[in-house]
């Protein structure tokens, strides 16, 4: 008595491996059947089988679109049935889409992030005043923050006042202002202290974990 073994190395590659290989046989022999109306109805099941293969497909908008477009791309685009949906074209579907730009930032001080500059660009829009200088010196004691975190642990605030300057146009310039920033060892001590809290919530957590376990029901 001898076996006919049938390996994946010798079998033809799934177009959609996420249904594996007997659904792909079933749409075989789906297309391979003369009769159209025996073709409509394997159709319609192997729709329905695929959709139980794939039930987070049904939170998809026109999910049973999905489905048929799948069931055409696995025919190879050679199953001629009945659908309410239009067939997709291969040329569409093989078609490269077009290049995307990569987002350049325009400042060359990327530890500061872009949010830095939408409150600068912000901050212009404001009337000259009390309120305008406190969101300024708020965005500076933020950028030299920021900085700390990604280059050094001290940095002097006439760096800051610049980079403002820079990131500004020239038009917010506190180059010569006497104010001081908040000091460098409170704002690392700040991130400290907020990192050492997230510490101890997940040891809080664990320890919590550790008491439910084992306590008795």
């Amino acid at each position: 008595m001898t076996f006919d073994l049938e390996y994946n190395s010798e079998r033809s590659t799934l177009i959609i491996p996420e249904y594996g290989r007997h659904i792909q046989k079933l749409v075989n022999h789906c297309i391979a059947l003369e009769s159209k109306e025996e073709r409509n109805t394997m159709a319609k099941a192997i729709i329905d089988v695929m959709g139980n293969l794939q039930p987070h497909l049904r939170d998809v908008p026109d999910f049973k679109h999905k489905l048929w477009d799948q069931l055409h791309i696995m025919a190879d685009f050679k199953l001629d049935v009945d659908s309410k949906y239009e067939v997709p074209s291969k040329e569409e579907l093989r078609e490269k889409p077009e290049k995307m730009d990569y987002p350049k930032s325009a400042s060359r001080y990327r530890y500061y992030g872009n949010n830095i500059q939408t409150m600068i660009d912000i901050a212009l829009t404001w009337e000259e005043g009390d309120k305008r200088e406190a969101l300024v010196f708020t965005i500076a004691n933020h950028m030299k923050k920021c900085y700390l975190n990604w280059n050094k642990d001290t940095v002097d605030d006439t760096v800051i006042f610049k980079h403002l300057y820079d990131l500004s146009g020239g038009k917010i310039d506190l180059r010569e202002s006497e104010e001081k920033l908040s000091e460098s060892k409170n704002l690392l001590r700040k991130r400290n202290n907020q990192g050492k809290g997230h510490h101890k919530n997940n040891q809080k957590g664990k320890s919590n974990y550790s008491n439910n376990k084992y306590r008795k029901k």
